[in-house]
């Protein structure tokens, strides 16, 4: 999975038309699998990788090649970037991942989705479970993954989401061919397991930007604060107390002054800022935590 952020929007690149993550064999010519993955990656899609890590081992009986149903086992990356021309080798396009997951997107949402449309469903889903106990477990899943109940919303368990929209058979990978005819929950379905490792990318990501300043792999080298804030808020789904952020970045001694000014804001000129180098090494160890305190 290879993120950008652009225009406020958090966004993936993807093959096949927006249906697949790129993916494929690679070799063991280089000294890790990382720096192989590295290289696989800039090939395939033309865009250099800045920060990597491994996210997972995808390896479920059910991954199968479809040929001769060999077990298929993937191991996927998260890998960070800043947006730029897709190879057209590969057609390549970026996309925002609130395409594929609209539910996660609560910046500007009024909670239809949520509220009027995926929990009922999901109750329904509960309620036709065949004893007691295993209702009461459903219902408590729900109320704790989408935020009911008196439940917060927890913005990493974007995975956990879709895995209970996936049980419930509410999203199109899920859906059988006697169930064909059912609705799904809107967003755009992916190829295989793939909308699963993107989900899987989204929680990592939104967990990992509360304690590692990742979030300035995919920032531009200079930047205002509302430019910072607006793309954490893009990245969590969540709107940010104005104050607070800014507050914690000058008491964790994130960035720094150019002094120079943005008049690309459509207003007041604005001061741009960049990222301090050395905190990676300062905070490599101890982490980096933004504030991501809802406005409302």
């Amino acid at each position: 999975m290879l993120a950008a952020v652009s225009d406020d929007e958090p966004r993936v690149l993807t093959i096949n038309d927006g249906r697949s993550l790129p993916s494929g064999p690679f070799g063991s010519g280089d000294r890790s699998l990382q720096s192989s993955l590295r290289t696989w990656v800039e090939r395939q899609t033309n865009h250099p990788v800045g920060y990597m890590e491994q996210l997972y081992t995808f390896a479920d009986r059910d991954r199968t090649d479809g040929n001769t149903d060999r077990r298929i086992i993937s191991i996927s990356y998260l890998g960070l970037t800043r947006e730029a021309g897709a190879s057209r080798r590969y057609a390549a396009t970026w996309r925002s991942w609130y395409r594929y997951f609209p539910w996660e997107d609560l910046r500007q949402s009024d909670g239809k989705l949520i509220e009027k449309l995926i929990v009922p469903r999901l109750r329904g889903w509960a309620r036709q479970a065949v004893d007691k106990a295993t209702q009461a477990e459903r219902a408590q899943r729900i109320d704790v993954v989408f935020g009911q109940g008196g439940h917060p919303w927890n913005a990493e368990l974007s995975l956990q989401r879709y895995e209970l929209l996936y049980e419930a058979g509410q999203v199109p990978e899920a859906l059988t061919k006697s169930a064909a005819e059912a609705t799904p929950i809107p967003g755009e379905p992916m190829l295989h397991d793939h909308r699963r490792i993107l989900a899987t990318g989204v929680a990592r990501l939104r967990a990992k930007i509360k304690y590692r300043p990742v979030i300035f792999e995919l920032m531009p080298e200079t930047f205002t604060l509302l430019q910072l804030q607006q793309a954490v808020e893009g990245l969590s789904g969540q709107l940010l107390h104005k104050q607070n952020f800014r507050r914690s970045l000058e008491q964790q001694d994130l960035i720094e002054e150019t002094g120079e000014m943005s008049s690309e804001t459509g207003g007041r000129p604005a001061r741009l800022f960049r990222f301090r180098k050395q905190i990676v090494l300062e905070r490599a160890f101890t982490g980096t935590k933004l504030p991501l305190a809802r406005t409302r």
